[in-house]
């Protein structure tokens, strides 16, 4: 539905760390997901994302992001600090991610409203299962989706 709030998780469920968006975006699904919100398992998706972002009315993405920080780090980025932490790929997904928000800019499509909840990977190779840092993170990366909806919420009822 246009005009809702999009919930991505995005990243590579079998490249252990690299899939933490994945599995927050799952937890937050499985909870109450608020009326105008809509959480979605982008995967690896990358640019095929393109028409659901364009449709959002605000973005949040959630995905591991190589911040030079300790594995299991939550950080939101937003502005010119979330563009610039795409810049440093750690898994051939991010590519797709940064090439989906810079497509998405050139067009148009790119809701103003965008944030991202990254997480600090501590492995990205083959592998089914978080490290014990990423998966202690889930909650952390949850309450932060969680805060950044109340605050994109606040003030698009102010607008």
């Amino acid at each position: 539905m246009a005009g809702e709030i999009l919930v991505l998780g995005v990243g590579n469920v079998l490249m252990a760390d690299d899939g933490i968006g994945v599995h927050v975006i799952r937890r937050l699904a499985a909870e109450h997901v608020p009326d105008g919100v809509r959480m979605v398992d982008g995967g690896t998706l990358g640019l095929d994302l393109l028409p659901m972002v364009a449709d959002a009315r605000a973005l949040i993405v959630v995905d591991a992001v190589d911040m030079q920080e300790a594995p299991g780090t939550v950080r939101v980025l937003r502005g010119a600090e979330l563009h610039s932490a795409l810049g440093g790929h750690i898994s051939p997904h991010q590519v797709g991610l940064g090439d989906l928000l810079a497509v998405g800019r050139l067009t148009g499509g790119l809701p103003d409203q965008l944030a991202l909840v990254g997480i600090q990977p501590g492995v990205v190779e083959v592998g089914l299962e978080l490290t014990a840092a990423c998966a202690g993170a889930i909650p952390h990366a949850v309450a932060a989706v969680r805060t950044e909806l109340d605050r994109l919420t606040a003030a698009m009822t102010v607008a």
